[in-house]
């Protein structure tokens, strides 16, 4: 981890924050990234590290965040895919430019921006690519229809991406966590209310990407047991419905009576 120049996307708070400083403290010169000027700049001078401001809903940044992310250093070795937003509610009710945000934000963003990098990586011979994802991205959540589709696209891509840069030297790995006590949820517009699964200490989630990176094994869940839905619903998905059904979230489309 020493020598390792990092860019972390999202990393002016939350989980994002909690990623930067831990592979501060294991010796990596990390690169912040986020849309709030204010926020980002006081990660950064926190960490005595640079910075790079954008939003990667526009897919015009992407490309500008990697070249400026890179000048910082010289190079890139690993970029630490967190970025991402949330919404909660009935389908019917979210506007199309809300499921375009979420969209550019949580996929197309993290596309754009591997591809801007990736050239950089290859010429190297080496790189990390890490993709945080999403249990809702594994087993579907009502009331965050678009979400979780985000998280399996991002899923697919980086499995996808993985085969690719197979004998390249660029590794892509996948975080999968749960709930993390973050604003996320707040931020959705809808506060975290379930009592189980219990929301995950960002610093000690954070301790399980770094680990994750530095382990080179392709994929790590924050809660382990979280692997049985996943694995009910490839087995059973009649089985898994009726679970989710009678255990999951309760949000549903009016009407259908």
């Amino acid at each position: 981890m020493p020598g390792t120049v990092a860019l972390v996307t999202g990393s002016s708070s939350g989980l994002g924050t909690a990623i930067a400083r831990e592979l501060a403290r294991r010796g990596a010169s990390v690169v912040t990234h986020g849309r709030d000027a204010e926020r980002a700049t006081a990660v950064a001078a926190e960490l005595g590290a640079s910075y790079v401001l954008g939003d990667l809903a526009d897919p015009e940044q992407p490309q500008r965040i990697v070249d400026e992310a890179t000048q910082s250093h010289g190079r890139l070795d690993l970029v630490v895919h967190n970025a991402g937003r949330g919404w909660q509610g009935s389908f019917d009710t979210m506007t199309p430019e809300c499921i375009g945000e979420l969209v550019a934000t949580d996929l197309t963003g993290p596309m754009l921006l591997s591809r801007a990098v990736l050239p950089l990586l290859l010429r190297q011979g080496r790189g990390h690519l890490c993709f945080v994802t999403s249990i809702a991205g594994r087993t579907g959540v009502a009331g965050e229809a678009v979400y979780a589709a985000t998280k399996a696209g991002l899923d697919a891509f980086a499995d996808s991406l993985r085969l690719e840069a197979e004998g390249t030297g660029v590794e892509v790995s996948t975080f999968v966590p749960a709930v993390i006590d973050t604003e996320f949820f707040a931020r959705r517009g809808t506060p975290y209310a379930r009592r189980s699964p219990k929301p995950r200490n960002p610093d000690h989630v954070a301790r399980q990407v770094v680990s994750l990176i530095e382990s080179g094994k392709t994929e790590r869940w924050s809660d382990p047991l979280l692997r049985i839905a996943p694995a009910v619903r490839a087995v059973s998905p009649a089985a898994y419905h009726r679970m989710a059904r009678r255990w999951g979230e309760k949000t549903r489309m009016p009407g259908g009576g």
